[in-house]
């Protein structure tokens, strides 16, 4: 069926058609081959745009998560030297809790 389609391709005209068939079936069958596939070309259109428009905000969110790792990573880091600071300044008062019982009991 399709190869008779190219094959009456140039069958435009009612004289040309006189011994291939009815022009309206022609016409209808070219109308629909053209419509077919400006829809298709549309949907694909549409279809390509959307995926496009959520792949890019999907490289943002990956971007906003990589730099909110960082900012953790630097968080964690701070608090981790707050910690260490925090411990040694534990140590010296109790090693200073120390030297004064030791000297209240030696009076």
């Amino acid at each position: 069926m399709v190869l008779e389609i190219f094959l009456m391709w140039n069958c435009i005209e009612a004289k040309d058609c006189a011994e291939v068939g009815d022009l309206s079936n022609i016409a209808a069958t070219y109308i629909g081959i053209v419509i077919g596939t400006l829809l298709g070309l549309v949907i694909s259109w549409v279809i390509y745009d959307r995926q496009k428009k959520t792949s890019d905000k999907q490289d943002k969110t990956l971007i906003s998560i990589k730099k909110l790792e960082e900012r953790h990573k630097n968080i964690l880091e701070t608090v981790e030297k707050f910690e260490q600071n925090h411990d040694k300044i534990l140590k010296n008062i109790l090693t200073l809790e120390k030297k004064i019982d030791s000297l209240l009991e030696n009076k």
